[in-house]
């Protein structure tokens, strides 16, 4: 498993290397991953919650508390709801979405996957993911966990970010170059 040193340098790393593996001798990767997206869509639907992780004056009893709720709420595995609560204990639940998201590319690499980004101007049908995901696994020579998103401010093309990698044919890059080359000339 090949991971860089970001990521394993990082306080989010850390934590979520420690739960890998935790996971790993468990057998019970797939299902902690499970819990962890359950706890990003969470947090992506609830800005209490989002201001409520980030909120130092909350107690690590109540952090604890809410954590517990939380994992309840969300039925999560035992090992899940535990690491939850170490995080609680160590006033570190601030710092979940950076773990989840470390976790996913440590799993990711785990299983010889690589993480892209598509952002497009108009949603993509099925169809053409297919066609894009083919492609980019052709150019990586690996799996290529695919996520898309829409965002209209490019006009059109596309925008792909493998890693640290971007490749921008969108329409709103290719006319700020023309006007960057005529505003030269």
């Amino acid at each position: 498993m090949e991971l860089s040193a970001g990521i394993k340098a990082s306080l989010a790393g850390r934590y979520a290397s420690a739960l890998f593996d935790l996971a790993s001798e468990a057998g019970s990767v797939s299902a902690v991953e499970g819990d962890l997206d359950k706890l990003s869509a969470a947090l992506a639907e609830s800005g209490e919650l989002r201001a409520l992780i980030q909120n130092p004056q909350v107690s690590r009893g109540q952090m604890a508390k809410v954590v517990a709720g939380l994992a309840a709420h969300l039925s999560l595995s035992p090992l899940t709801a535990n690491f939850l609560g170490v995080l609680a204990e160590n006033r570190r639940v601030g710092a979940l979405p950076a773990i989840i998201r470390a976790f996913a590319a440590i799993a990711a690499a785990q299983r010889g996957e690589v993480a892209a980004e598509v952002a497009s101007a108009h949603p993509l049908n099925p169809s053409q993911l297919a066609e894009l995901e083919s492609r980019l696994r052709a150019r990586e020579g690996r799996t290529v966990k695919l996520a898309a998103r829409v965002d209209p401010d490019l006009l059109g093309g596309l925008v792909v970010t493998i890693g640290s990698k971007r490749i921008d044919s969108s329409i709103r890059t290719r006319l700020n170059s023309l006007a960057q080359a005529m505003k030269n000339a």
